[in-house]
């Protein structure tokens, strides 16, 4: 496969990955499947390949620094992060998934890219980057770039934190159950939840007591929590309410 740019674009073949974390050991070789020559991933203070490109694979607090680094060795820099503006690069291309490590090149495949471009120029560069990688590319403005990931948060972080809690909520009202159990029991529901939710949205997946107008037993969950439990649960329970609201509309 030859790698191709629009004509608005110069022509990118060569990509420098700047980053050994779990997404810049998945997005270099994934370029290279797709036909573009790679260097690194490559490390701190390791010298950066020179290229038509430098893709920044590290941490937002690293951003600046690493450009710096990268700086002269290449045409074009952008960075991999979702919340951080481009002061400091030409673009940004922020693949909207989770990353475990290990992951082979068809975990882009199909998978969400945020874009964004200082310049006509570089918007068409990182583009034409998440299409190579097999994602749909979507633009977001600087200026929503944090709006955005605290979108992937809620979506992502925000939900395994809620699984733990949900673990040691099932493991206290059950003293045979242990982490393995928890995760087995709840995992077909999570499963489910989550597949109705991209079928239907929010609001027609929603199920349980408080979409039922069962405020009694909403009462008595409330009352079993321990007590720094309380305040998280009364703020869901008030967004799930609004959620069950717009179903009567």
């Amino acid at each position: 496969m030859t790698p191709s740019a629009a004509s608005s674009a110069p022509a990118v073949t060569r990509v420098s990955v700047v980053g050994r974390g779990r997404l810049g050991s998945a997005i270099a070789p994934t370029l290279t499947h797709a036909g573009y020559t790679v260097f690194g991933p490559t490390g701190r203070d390791e010298p950066v390949g020179d290229a038509d490109v430098v893709l920044l694979c590290v941490p937002d607090r690293e951003i600046r620094d690493a450009a710096a680094a990268a700086s002269g060795h290449a045409t074009l820099i952008g960075h991999t992060s979702g919340a951080t503006g481009l002061d400091d690069v030409d673009f940004g291309l922020h693949p909207l998934q989770t990353f475990a490590g290990g992951d082979d090149p068809s975990v882009f495949a199909g998978i969400g890219a945020a874009i964004g471009g200082r310049s006509p120029e570089a918007l068409t560069i990182a583009r034409s980057l998440a299409t190579a990688l097999g994602m749909h590319a979507f633009e977001i403005a600087d200026a929503d770039r944090a709006r955005y990931h605290a979108a992937a948060a809620f979506a992502a972080n925000f939900v395994v934190t809620l699984e733990g809690l949900a673990e040691r909520l099932l493991r206290e009202a059950g003293p045979d159950i242990d982490d393995g159990d928890a995760r087995a029991l709840l995992a077909p529901l999570v499963r489910r939840t989550v597949e109705n939710w991209a079928a239907r949205g929010a609001a027609s997946a929603l199920t349980g007591p408080i979409a039922r107008g069962d405020d009694e037993t909403v009462a008595r969950q409330r009352a079993a929590l321990a007590p720094e439990l309380v305040p998280l649960f009364d703020v869901l329970a008030d967004h799930t309410r609004a959620l069950a609201a717009e179903r009567s509309r």
